[in-house]
């Protein structure tokens, strides 16, 4: 397992580096699948089964907290690993011992969007300016990548809510250069992206990529959201009586957002070349695994709340990555 040392870690995820309490029983639960054996990632085997191939990820910081475990992990397989920044991408490592890039394109919407000021004859009272989202062209970040990644997993959900996006800056949806009428509101835009963005997926990525949709990443947030004094300081999982209040969107909690799109963007991808890559349910138990207070910078509480909705890494994204790993020698080979 890899330590607070790997070089790819982001700070703010850094728990252990970042004293976060009770890191080793953190760590010590593990997931086991009912109807099949999951083993923990071989770096060295993996890397020599994608000897010559790339690996990228699409979307927002929750599929970057996948990918620094992801590079955390392989890391132990070739230590040599230096950090890769090209194609457009945020980040990501460069595996030279076996010829393997690993890349993140961070596209929160997915789309491409901007910003848009106010225009000086508009009347709408309290109206700071607006986003213009076009839902059928893909953002810049990831736009050319299709013949470069031999996996690719997407997300997006995080930013699809008026934390976000509140009505003094909300967004405005764009197709084919005009605004849709009538307006769509945040969840029906979410859903026309999404079919644009598979559309487009489907249409021009080869058909021989690994393609992954990543369904969402429970947030944990108790007695209010993050700008709510929200807290996730525990010490334990959650139990099964317990996930039904605390996610189940009909109670109208804090935490409905994750099972809540997860049903629009299955009913979008049924019938698609995308395999849904589902690791909502056993995260939902993981109450204890955030970084919560133990952010690594002077007053980031604060100022931002407690993190409820990133993980700690090492953390419950190293299982996240036993699964993925294990789909992926399903298509390549046995790792």
């Amino acid at each position: 397992m890899y330590d607070h040392t790997c070089p790819f870690h982001r700070n703010s995820w850094n728990c252990i580096k970042n004293q976060r309490q009770n890191m080793g029983r953190i760590n010590s639960w593990k997931w086991v699948p009912e109807k099949c054996g999951l083993s923990r990632v071989d770096p060295e085997r993996f890397l020599g089964l994608m000897r010559n191939r790339n690996v990228g990820f699409v979307g927002d910081s929750l599929n970057e907290n996948l990918l620094v475990s992801f590079l955390c992990i392989l890391r132990l397989g070739d230590e040599g690993a230096k950090k890769w920044k090209k194609k457009g991408a945020w980040r990501g490592g460069y595996f030279s011992k076996y010829n393997v890039t690993v890349g993140y394109h961070r596209a929160v919407l997915l789309a491409k969007y901007k910003w848009q000021p106010k225009q000086p004859d508009s009347n709408e009272s309290g109206l700071k300016g607006t986003y213009r989202v076009d839902v059928d062209i893909p953002a810049d970040d990831w736009a050319g990548v299709a013949n470069f990644y031999d996996v690719l997993i997407f997300n997006t959900g995080h930013w699809w809510g008026p934390d976000k996006f509140p009505k003094e800056t909300p967004l405005i949806f764009y197709q084919e250069g005009k605004p849709l009428n009538p307006p769509l509101g945040m969840q029906d835009g979410l859903r026309v992206v999404l079919q644009n963005m598979v559309s487009h997926i489907e249409q021009n990525f080869p058909a021989k990529t690994l393609k992954f949709w990543r369904l969402q990443s429970p947030r944990h947030f108790h007695g209010g959201d993050w700008n709510q004094n929200g807290s996730c300081v525990f010490d334990a999982p959650l139990d099964d009586f317990q996930l039904d209040s605390w996610f189940d969107p009909s109670n109208n909690g804090v935490n409905k957002e994750a099972r809540q799109l997860n049903q629009v963007i299955k009913e979008v991808l049924r019938g698609t070349d995308v395999e849904i890559l589902d690791l909502t349910h056993l995260s939902e138990y993981r109450a204890d695994a955030h970084p919560a207070i133990w952010l690594g910078k002077k007053d980031a509480v604060a100022v931002w709340g407690q993190d409820c909705m990133h993980w700690c890494l090492p953390g419950v994204p190293d299982t996240w990555v036993d699964i993925l790993v294990q789909l992926i020698s399903n298509r390549f080979g046995s790792a």
